[in-house]
């Protein structure tokens, strides 16, 4: 399987073949797996203070003779405070109880519980694989990695045919639902991915490219490749990226 080299002028320079980790089959279930996972080590755990609604209340005796008894009165057995007293008579207002104005509740969320969710170390690299099979790939010489201005990478995003795929992310749209109260209003979509052999230039300039995410190989993950668990994002690769990815067996 080969991929056509692109110069930064736009122009085809030759042909790379691509490694064993463009070959591996599709899997969608298992791109679905690495990503979610990746997304909840996002979550930050929450819950409610464990004591919440039970400082209230306190539990009524039912003997007839006992002070502050509610024995004849036909009333439950739940927890309750006193708003008034009259001599041996009290008015009540039940607390604590989940069923009770500013009561316990009855199922808190809880902050020790296990959100991050686990993946299998072959699971992981298979489901890159899968991912890096599904891209929709692009390699570029690799005097791209050095270009230090955005406005250098976006002419040369352009001059290889990128134009619309640049042009798409710069949309947003209001979000629906509570999120537009809670710091996520806009959502935008997603764009180009490039790939770059080492900590370069690139990986500045090239960041401020709306919707564009771009990385080191070696740091590629599932979600990167597969946003939202859809295979099939358009990858720049440089020619020394993909010929990292080939010497280093990454990801097998």
């Amino acid at each position: 399987m080969k991929a056509e080299i692109y110069s930064v002028e736009g122009k085809k320079t030759g042909t790379i073949e691509l490694p064993s980790q463009f070959n591996h089959p599709v899997r969608i279930d298992l791109i679905k797996r690495a990503v979610f996972a990746i997304h909840s080590h996002n979550y930050q755990p929450y819950g409610a203070d464990p004591k919440a609604g039970t400082r209230q209340g306190k539990a009524t005796p039912k003997r007839r003779h006992k002070f502050g008894t509610t024995y004849g009165y036909g009333i439950s057995r739940v927890k309750r405070k006193r708003t008034w007293r009259r001599g041996s008579r009290f008015g009540w207002t039940a607390a604590f109880v989940a069923s009770a104005v500013k009561g316990r509740k009855a199922f808190p969320p809880k902050s020790e519980k296990v959100i991050r969710e686990k993946i299998n170390k072959k699971e992981r690299r298979k489901a890159i694989c899968s991912a890096i099979s599904g891209v929709n790939s692009l390699v570029v010489e690799d005097k791209f990695e050095d270009y230090k201005k955005l406005k250098q990478v976006a002419t040369v995003l352009n001059k290889i045919g990128l134009k619309k795929d640049l042009e798409r992310p710069k949309q947003k749209k209001v979000r629906a639902g509570r999120g537009t109260t809670r710091g996520r209003k806009y959502k935008r979509k997603k764009g180009l991915l490039i790939v770059a052999s080492k900590k370069c230039p690139l990986l500045k300039s090239a960041a401020n490219l709306p919707g564009v995410d771009i990385t080191e190989v070696k740091n590629l993950n599932a979600k990167l490749l597969a946003p939202g668990a859809q295979p099939g994002r358009k990858t720049i690769w440089t020619k020394a990226a993909i010929e990292k990815l080939a010497k280093e067996n990454l990801f097998k």
